[in-house]
């Protein structure tokens, strides 16, 4: 990889722009770039076209030149857990995934309870090729008791407030917290899982896990937390956003739920875009997930909520694993997969022909950034320099993995699409 920095001077011609909010989608443009910013573009066959001095030139023929990426829900396992990634490890698998901001979840050692832990990764982010953001905790400790120090994260940066993959069991804690952050806009997000139901569950409940002899998860557990998660959104006017979603009862309910009005948005992990439960027939502890992977008609009802926009974004989940917590019986692995470096050309590779490669650009880019009230970013004149090129028919193998974890059952893989370059933070990254 090579990087070339500060007051960058880049001509990108024959590109494709694929950004339905950009004045230029779908058009082959030329796009001059100076100090971070888009400086003009033209279609690539005006031929008045004049290159100054001292610009690089990139032929971009049959690429795709979209907005840098934008992931919800990750874990950077740092500080705590540096042993299975870091902030510097996971911001370049980011990197080379095409991903420009990523959001990390709170579950470190300490837990992100309180500003400190907010200005860490907002502190070490100014030091990162990629932009890191924070999640604060909901609760104090991630204990489900008590509201940790919403306000004050808030104040440092934290662009919402969860407990990862611990569910809030406490309806009360979940109310409060919806009735406290409408003060200062706070958004609230959530995993929809009964532990009750769940409890002693290592994959789906279904044909696999009996066939498996392995306890299931039913798809009940989630059902009913989002049902009773969407009555408190109507009972306090609060913003909540369902995590990493995974039933086809769930993408109904909300989907009723929006139609509702209520300010209600939702996630939908990679892994549950492109595996089922059925990839865990052979034990794989690799799709050994938290939530878990679902049915084939879990999988459509999924897709359709991307494409239909019941389902706002696409995220990552990628939770690094070391070899101690995945090379070990079934029952007993640790739930995570690596996922940042492999998923746009995967998730393009695999998409049903019903869903637009548009819906899932907006899912990775534009709609996340409305959620978590980042700067809105188009591919147009006087905008931020912050984009990708991707080359759709590129084939490359994973063999070089930038994670510190190596949880991924697409390592040594043959992946058709490939990210070559990203622009970011006055920074061209070549691949």
């Amino acid at each position: 990889m090579k990087a070339i920095h500060s007051r960058m001077k880049l001509l990108i011609s024959n590109a494709q722009v694929c950004d339905i909010r950009s004045p230029f989608h779908g058009k082959i443009c030329s796009i001059w770039v100076s100090g971070g910013t888009i400086e003009q573009i033209l279609p690539s066959s005006k031929k008045e076209q004049i290159t100054p001095k001292g610009y690089k030139i990139i032929d971009a023929k049959g690429q795709l030149l979209m907005p840098g990426l934008v992931d919800m829900r990750a874990d950077f396992c740092d500080p705590g857990n540096e042993q299975k990634e870091s902030l510097q490890t996971g911001a370049n698998a980011a990197l080379h995934g095409g991903f420009t901001n990523v959001v990390l979840l709170p579950a470190t050692l300490p837990v992100r309870d309180s500003k400190i832990g907010i200005e860490y990764v907002l502190n070490q982010s100014q030091k990162l090729p990629i932009h890191v953001h924070a999640y604060g905790c909901l609760s104090h400790n991630r204990d489900g008791k008590e509201m940790a120090e919403l306000y004050d994260m808030s104040l440092a940066g934290a662009l919402g407030f969860t407990d990862g993959n611990r569910s809030i069991a406490n309806s009360g804690l979940l109310m409060r917290s919806l009735l406290y952050t409408k003060i200062f806009n706070g958004l609230n997000l959530v995993l929809a899982n009964d532990a009750y139901l769940s409890e002693g569950g290592r994959m789906h409940e279904g044909n696999v896990s009996t066939l498996l002899g392995l306890k299931g998860i039913p798809s009940l557990a989630e059902n009913t937390m989002v049902q009773r998660d969407i009555e408190l959104v109507k009972y306090s006017g609060g913003k909540l956003h369902f995590s990493a979603i995974t039933t086809k009862e769930s993408v109904e309910l909300i989907r009723k739920a929006k139609k509702q009005g209520l300010p209600i948005t939702c996630d939908v992990a990679f892994a549950n875009l492109c595996f089922t439960h059925e990839n865990l027939a052979e034990y794989d502890s690799n799709f050994k997930l938290q939530p878990p992977l679902r049915s084939k008609n879990d999988q459509k009802a999924l897709w359709d909520g991307v494409q239909d926009g019941t389902i706002d974004a696409i995220v990552s989940n990628h939770h690094p694993q070391n070899k101690e917590s995945k090379e070990v019986e079934f029952e007993y692995a640790l739930p995570g997969m690596i996922t940042l470096q492999t998923l746009l050309p995967y998730l393009l590779s695999n998409k049903p022909n019903t869903v637009s490669t548009d819906k899932v650009i907006e899912a990775l880019s534009a709609n996340p950034r409305e959620i978590l009230g980042l700067p809105l970013l188009s591919i147009e004149e006087a905008a931020d320099a912050n984009f990708i090129l991707y080359q759709e028919d590129k084939t490359w193998v994973y063999s070089k993995n930038y994670s510190r974890s190596e949880n991924s059952p697409l390592l040594g893989k043959t992946l058709t699409g490939a990210i070559t370059h990203v622009v970011c933070k006055d920074q061209l990254h070549q691949f």
